[in-house]
């Protein structure tokens, strides 16, 4: 499902236009980008949450070269579901 069929998606179910719809869509996920990027962590309570997570140092191989690397630790987003999105 594209964003534009979720909007409309949205829009059908509150009975709103698309460009209200549209809004909505756009203003939960720069809040919810805002929120992660300040290492908040989201719980929508049966649905799931988002959160940093944290990923530590490795070692890695260049593919080319077969080259042994340090990957750096890095944080990148997450979600995990909730238990009315689990075992679908």
């Amino acid at each position: 499902m594209t964003k534009t069929e979720f909007v409309a998606k949205v829009a059908e179910e509150l009975d709103v236009p698309k460009t209200v719809a549209a809004e909505t869509v756009d203003a939960f996920l720069k809040v919810t980008t805002d929120l992660m990027k300040a290492g908040d962590k989201i719980t929508f309570p049966g649905f799931g949450t988002f959160e940093v997570a944290q990923r530590a140092a490795r070692k890695g191989r260049n593919p080319q070269t077969g080259a042994e690397l340090t990957i750096a630790a890095s944080k990148s987003g997450k979600f995990s579901a909730g238990k009315n999105l689990k075992g679908l």
